[in-house]
């Protein structure tokens, strides 16, 4: 099964060196090996391969050079950029790694204006539609997450056995080489705390308090478990954006199964990352601006997810277990902006409706099934 993101890494790596990042075990080596059969695969974390990578030594006759985790490696880019500068693409290059490779500053941007970078991420329920019923999808996404190894093996104590493993590698592995961090312990009850906290805002000064610690060292820790894509921020929507990115954002986690909160909850994070999903991809095709935000007032009146593209709100989005009343949120909230496409997603629902003010009840797996985002200019 080729995933989502296959043809467009296919034509961009005629043009252009392709960094490929996201989750560990999100699929990134499976994919990169999947993309021409006669390929070379360097993976920075093996000592011999590593020896390989550092002497320039590997096999010039293959049709796709691939270098796994070598944003570990010391001036990492301007390794990369010396063999671009020197060799060209006469061996197209393919750099994958399980830490944004947009934000790590080990160097300066040396790459500048020689590569295009994706970011994939785990099984939702739109890539796996011709293969799954929508609705199962959402139920092993609801339990075991969408990574796809437990996804596929479907198994509730397999996930639970793999999940451990997981985040073990990523705190005494990745995060490691990343960063000088000894606290590891520290960043593991963070993580505990943010699992039931899921879908609400978060005060870094609470969790300093519950972690003991100062509010610095924990905004640094987050900065970090969003570099390592186990968690991601949905800050506030506001027409004045120096003054959202100040106030409280919520924290949502890649692997949907982590979340310790009921089935609406989890749900919503189900929603989240199909959402965040869409965005990167819009992103990283098409070179537009896109965020995921969630709108709240003095009142505590709150809709989940707001979409914005290009600076514009294209997307309410209102996550409910059963309630197929429109939320009244909408009402409150969005009496000034009637651009926006408003929706309710609803889990345990046979019936979808449509108001004369615009919003729609709609079915979540159906919705997310055929979810595709554009800026305004295109959907009007």
């Amino acid at each position: 099964m080729k995933r989502y993101l296959h043809s467009n890494i296919i034509d961009d790596l005629k043009e252009k060196i392709v960094l490929v990042s996201g989750p560990r075990q999100a699929g990134k080596t499976t994919l990169s090996k999947m993309l021409v059969t006669d390929y070379e695969y360097l993976n920075y974390d093996y000592a011999p391969q590593r020896l390989k990578i550092r002497e320039q030594s590997w096999d010039r006759t293959k049709k796709l050079l691939i270098l796994d985790e070598v944003h570990k490696m010391p001036s990492w880019k301007q390794f990369i950029k010396g063999i671009y500068d020197v060799e060209g693409l006469s061996l197209p290059i393919l750099v994958t790694g399980s830490a944004r490779l947009d934000t790590i500053k080990k160097v300066g941007d040396s790459l500048a204006g020689r590569y295009f970078q994706y970011r994939l991420h785990p099984f939702d329920i739109k890539e796996l539609k011709n293969h799954f019923d929508p609705k199962e999808i959402l139920n092993r996404l609801l339990s075991i997450g969408g990574f796809p190894e437990p996804f596929l093996k479907n198994s509730k104590a397999f996930y639970n056995r793999w999940k451990n493993t997981h985040l073990d590698i990523i705190l005494r592995q990745d995060l490691i080489d990343l960063e000088s961090v000894r606290d590891i312990q520290g960043i593991e009850l963070l993580i505990e705390l943010l699992k039931s906290r899921v879908g609400t805002p978060v005060s870094y000064s609470s969790l300093a308090r519950d972690l003991q610690k100062n509010h610095n060292t924990v905004k640094k820790w987050l900065a970090l478990l969003e570099n390592l894509y186990v968690i991601f921020p949905v800050r506030p929507w506001h027409k004045n954006i120096a003054r959202a990115i100040l106030k409280e954002p919520k924290y949502y986690f890649y692997d949907t199964g982590q979340i310790l909160a009921d089935e609406s909850i989890r749900l919503e994070n189900v929603v989240a990352t199909a959402l965040l999903k869409e965005i990167h991809f819009l992103e990283d095709t098409t070179g537009c601006k896109a965020s995921l935000h969630y709108v709240r007032n003095k009142q505590g009146y709150e809709i989940d997810f707001a979409v914005s593209i290009n600076k514009v709100v294209t997307h309410f989005i209102e996550v409910k277990l059963s309630d197929t009343n429109l939320s009244k949120s909408f009402g409150v909230l969005l009496n000034e902006d009637k651009s926006a496409k408003r929706i309710q997603l609803v889990k345990n629902t046979r019936e979808e409706k449509t108001y004369p003010s615009g919003a729609e009840v709609r079915e979540v797996s159906h919705f997310l099934a055929n979810l595709k985002l554009e800026p305004v200019a295109t959907i009007r």
